[in-house]
């Protein structure tokens, strides 16, 4: 579809450079079809091949063993494998217009400047990014606290008490998952705190849920909001991960899918958490973790410390400026700031 009818849809809008998401892998060969440049925005975690990281689909920890480098090796195989099919529509495309070849996977990824939405602290240490890689922090405005204003977000921050708060949120696509939410609502009887569920779906009853303990459960509350009043976060390990230790919260993860286990894997890394997973997840053991990262301070200062890293990434403010010196010089934006990790 997007072969089919994007390039006409960019020509007929006037656009002068794309903006890729990193798993939109035709965005860069319509941009090359076009003469146009494009950038790749890493909008989840940055899925660059590289033998000591791990897959980002896995919750491997890192390490740089020849034993950690030869399975990750092998993960990425079984990635390009079960991806063949999309990526050889993608050669035959390049073919049909009469684009130069890529020849591996990195080829589809911009020349001039990729930028992630994670601070470089958070990232499992690279050491083969290209010098127009920025780790530039969370994509969002700054000047709001809410990344979309929806009237069904009604909530009343009268309903909360004055003890320590725990949120619940397990993203926009998990509202069905009435196993988790129970399991986290039961795991939290007997912790003096208050239980938020989010249930990440406007159009969701709560009076359905009937969860112990009586926690407050709401439909789509205000997100971030929450997670700035909380002491804990329990959470799938999406974007919540990062809009958590922008507000310098700890986290009980529960990756579900997706980068969800490997961004899991660095929040724990890095000491910002506790992950439990899908497979092994039960009321004693959840309990155990939230516990865990209740009573020990650590969790939080390391939190802290990834906020301070991610004010120092720059966020929107430094993606643009990156944006408008490569549209300005129409060459590589290299980052002075990239350490070799």
């Amino acid at each position: 579809m997007l072969f089919r009818d994007a390039p006409s849809a960019i020509r007929n809008v006037g656009i002068d450079i794309l903006l890729v998401d990193q798993v939109t892998g035709a965005g860069g060969t319509i941009a090359d079809y076009l003469q146009l440049p494009f950038i790749t925005i890493c909008n989840a975690l940055p899925i660059q091949q590289e033998p000591s990281v791990p897959p980002y689909f896995t919750s491997w920890e890192y390490s740089d063993t020849r034993l950690a480098r030869l399975r990750n090796r092998l993960g990425y195989r079984l990635v390009n494998f079960f991806t063949r099919e999309l990526w050889d529509t993608f050669v035959q495309q390049r073919k049909q217009w009469n684009l130069p070849p890529h020849a591996q996977r990195s080829d589809s990824y911009s020349g001039l400047a990729q930028i992630a939405q994670l601070p470089q602290e958070l990232d499992f240490p690279r050491k083969q990014l290209v010098p127009w890689f920025h780790y530039a922090g969370p994509l969002k405005n700054p000047l709001e606290i809410e990344p979309v204003s929806l009237d069904q977000q009604h909530f009343s921050f009268d309903s909360l008490s004055n003890k320590p708060l725990i949120y619940a949120n397990l993203g926009t696509l998990q509202s069905h998952n009435w196993k988790i939410f129970h399991a986290i609502a039961e795991a939290c009887l007997g912790i003096d705190a208050q239980l938020v569920i989010s249930l990440g779906n406007p159009k969701a009853d709560p009076s359905q849920t009937n969860f112990p303990g009586n926690p407050l459960v709401v439909p789509f509350p205000p997100h971030q909001q929450l997670i700035n009043r909380a002491e804990l976060v329990i959470t799938h390990a999406g974007s919540t991960a990062v809009s958590c230790l922008s507000s310098g919260v700890p986290m009980v993860a529960i990756p579900i899918t997706t980068d969800q286990p490997g961004m899991a894997a660095r929040v724990k890394r890095v000491g910002a958490g506790e992950v439990v997973p899908l497979k092994k997840l039960s009321v004693s053991h959840l309990r155990t973790a939230i516990q865990q990262v209740l009573g020990d301070r650590a969790y939080r200062e390391n939190a802290a410390r990834l906020q301070t890293a991610i004010q120092a990434a720059g966020g929107v403010n430094y993606a643009a400026d990156v944006i408008e010196q490569v549209i300005r010089t129409q060459a590589p934006a290299l980052n002075p700031r990239l350490q070799p990790s």
